[in-house]
């Protein structure tokens, strides 16, 4: 590959990043004109695009799915109502509200991707604050943050825990035994940074709550039809990959999708035009145009470029790997797309400790079913908490991060991205620093 196409991408991924953080542009604008413009510059052809689009197709067709799964159900009013529900069970209170989202956020986390999660309950936050008479930008941002969280629970509350456990063979009660722990942690510092991160909201309290309105559930024939669709998607999401016959999240995801669509036009609550022209675009055109800015660094070597120098930098010190690992990979996920940094960091780690001599070639092999040295694991697992928690750092660091800003747009206002520095530095900071001490006592104290 050229150095010029080399320089070009890196240059180009660098200029979309730093037009997203000073918000010259939109963020989807930013993204989709720097793909395109390794497209025109024959960095990579059209069908090489598209190719890395289509790589993480399970990703696009997840998120679409349950945006249409979610707005398919918006006539019925059952967010509204459930939005009051949950401010009558605070008692009007800020404090007992914040501490509520980490509630009602974490458990599901545990068992679903962190982005469908937020994607599910973040409709419920924008009417709870307008009855508190708060801004619920802040509330959608700590929604992310314990999303993010949370999913490192368990080795399916996050695609990138998933990612990684399935690359080195971790089962999901190994995952529980040697990292679930880091998940706790991580939403205890959370929990400690409430009162000084979200004071205004932390003392708000609705002194008189018989005022406030009570949406009544509209057509709820059609609401009974969606919540046996909703239990559906969600009990499948669960099991679908242990069936004799395995079910992706994904088409799981579409076809709950079509169904919803079906019972919102056949019920007449709702038209599939009016559905589908409501979809969050902007934030599906950003995670493609992504895809393409990381393929194009994958392609032209960047990304093999800078795990040589990790290679030339640690050799066989997995101790100080770790460390340096944990660090880096922390600092990437925040200005880098966690799931496609772990996808294309996953066989350059394993690269790297082919190359150190410290496993054997068949590591590399597409279909490697055995065990790793535990001796080497702590690096995946550094990588791992890196990606999962440095994807706090900024808007663009995780996909959940991106599915709320979307949200807060369709809800007329935006999360800024210095705004979202200003919660997500410290966070970031404290977690990270938590699970690097979790690192060195658990694995190498």
């Amino acid at each position: 590959m050229a150095h010029w196409q080399a320089m070009l991408s890196s240059t180009v991924f660098i200029a979309v990043i730093g037009l997203i953080m000073t918000e010259w542009i939109n963020l989807t604008v930013a993204a989709l004109l720097g793909a395109l413009l390794l497209v025109f510059a024959n960095v990579m052809t059209l069908e090489e695009a598209i190719g890395y689009i289509a790589q993480s197709h399970g990703t696009l067709a997840l998120f679409f799915g349950v945006m249409v799964l979610v707005r398919a159900f918006e006539a019925t009013k059952v967010f509204d109502y459930l939005a009051m529900q949950i401010l009558l069970l605070v008692k009007g209170e800020g404090k007992r509200l914040l501490i509520g989202i980490i509630a009602l956020t974490t458990p599901i986390c545990a068992v679903l991707p962190n982005a469908t999660t937020v994607m599910l309950l973040a409709p419920l936050i924008p009417p709870i604050a307008k009855e508190l008479s708060v801004n619920f930008v802040p509330l959608l941002i700590l929604m992310v943050f314990v999303a993010n969280s949370a999913g490192l629970l368990t080795s399916v509350g996050d695609p990138v825990t998933f990612l990684v456990s399935d690359a080195i063979n971790l089962s999901f009660g190994d995952y529980l035994l040697r990292l679930s722990l880091v998940g706790v942690i991580a939403i205890a510092v959370v929990s400690l940074t409430l009162p000084v991160l979200f004071r205004k909201i932390w003392r708000t309290k609705l002194d008189n709550l018989r005022y406030i309105p009570h949406p009544q559930i509209q057509h709820p024939e059609a609401l009974t039809m969606g919540g046996l669709i909703f239990a559906f998607v969600l009990i499948f999401f669960v099991i679908g990959d242990y069936l004799p016959v395995p079910i992706s999240p994904a088409a799981v995801a579409l076809l709950g999708a079509a169904l919803a669509m079906l019972v919102s036009h056949q019920s007449k609550i709702d038209t599939v035009n009016n559905i589908l022209r409501d979809i969050d675009w902007s934030t599906l055109i950003f995670f493609m145009s992504t895809f393409v800015l990381i393929g194009g660094l994958e392609k032209t070597g960047v990304i093999h470029g800078f795990a040589t120098i990790l290679a030339t930098t640690i050799g066989k010190n997995v101790f100080f790997g770790s460390i340096i690992l944990l660090i880096i990979t922390g600092i990437l996920s925040s200005i880098v797309p966690n799931i496609p940094l772990v996808v294309a960091m996953i066989p350059l780690l394993k690269q790297y400790l082919v190359n150190v001599g410290l496993v054997g070639t068949e590591v590399l092999a597409s279909d490697f079913s055995g065990q790793l040295p535990p001796s080497v694991l702590p690096l995946f697992y550094a990588m791992l908490l890196g990606a999962s928690l440095g994807g706090n750092g900024t808007l663009v660091g995780a996909s959940s991060n991106i599915v709320a800003a979307g949200i807060a747009q369709q809800y007329g206002r935006r999360i800024s991205f210095k705004g979202f520095l200003k919660y997500s530095i410290p966070i970031t900071v404290l977690q990270l620093i938590a699970a690097t001490i979790y690192l060195l006592f658990r694995f190498f104290g």
